[in-house]
């Protein structure tokens, strides 16, 4: 009988140490028919707006810059977290809620990030938590009202983008990372970010965002700051005072720790005339200082 427990035990254990591994993401990533950007316990994928031809005055928005869907997941105790955001057109906004929001995925946003653009975009915020290929097949069901390209990411000649950015990586201190012709770049905030009392890591969109575009001599940038409120305020004065105009001032979670504010902006000027302005408002944010 004590062998017969013993074996048993064994077994529970295995079979826990088993279900505490990190998902190796497989099925989520057959769902989509893509594969994502995996770190430790997390996944992300990417799903840009290639369908879209979007302006910004005399700008042709390339999908890198402010037109790419993304969605996260995450491991934890209680299951897997989602979190991410949909770009959508304005006949897109109804059908997709109600697809998630009859599935049990939670809205947690609903707002614009630029300004003047045309035609109009609006960006579409959300969480769930369950089973991860419940998650994906109801997030790819989602994808599927829209006109969102999914599948495998086609073939095309790689966009080789010779722009020299070193100069405004210096100004702001971070090295970024090439997506076509946009420099992306990612500065996370130094403290703790929770919801639910568990931790929501930078990869998972916590992190301030900064995107730039060269448009011939000049340089679009898009993004925005992630802030906590007694910041909002000198942020966006430093902004302004550099020519960089605020677009849009809102939450992207429900209940997050601490309380967080995502600042959106847009500039289009010289690069390093930019690059001098984000690293105004950059300082007076509590971001995380390289060791």
């Amino acid at each position: 009988m004590r062998t017969h427990l013993t074996l048993l035990n064994l077994t529970l254990f295995f079979l826990h140490i088993a279900s505490a591994q990190p998902n190796d993401w497989q099925e989520v990533q057959q769902i989509f028919g893509r594969k994502g950007t995996i770190q430790e316990d997390m996944i992300k994928l990417t799903f840009p707006r290639t369908d879209l031809e979007i302006h910004v005055g005399d700008v042709s928005i390339e999908p890198a810059l402010a037109l790419t869907t993304w969605i996260a997941f995450m491991n934890t105790k209680e299951g897997t977290m989602m979190m991410g955001d949909l770009v959508l057109t304005e006949s897109e906004i109804h059908p997709v809620m109600k697809k998630l929001l009859d599935n049990g995925v939670e809205i947690t946003a609903l707002h614009n990030h630029l300004t003047d653009e045309s035609p109009n975009v609006m960006y579409m915020h959300f969480s769930g938590q369950g089973q991860p290929t419940k998650l994906a097949t109801v997030m790819h069901e989602a994808l599927a009202i829209t006109n969102t390209p999914t599948g495998p990411l086609p073939l095309r000649a790689e966009r080789i983008d010779k722009t020299d950015w070193s100069t405004v990586e210096s100004i702001l201190g971070v090295t970024g990372k090439r997506a076509g012709g946009v420099l992306q770049l990612s500065i996370p905030r130094a403290e703790t970010i929770s919801e639910r009392q568990m931790e929501i890591p930078p990869f998972m969109g916590m992190a301030t965002a900064i995107n730039l575009q060269m448009v011939e001599k000049k340089t679009a940038t898009t993004g925005d700051f992630v802030l906590v409120a007694h910041e909002v305020n000198p942020v966006m004065k430093a902004l302004t005072e550099h020519g960089i105009a605020v677009t849009a001032l809102h939450n992207h979670m429900l209940n997050e720790s601490p309380r967080l504010f995502f600042m959106h902006f847009w500039g289009y000027d010289d690069p390093e005339k930019l690059a001098r302005g984000l690293r105004a408002a950059l300082d007076k944010t509590n971001v995380l200082k390289k060791k």
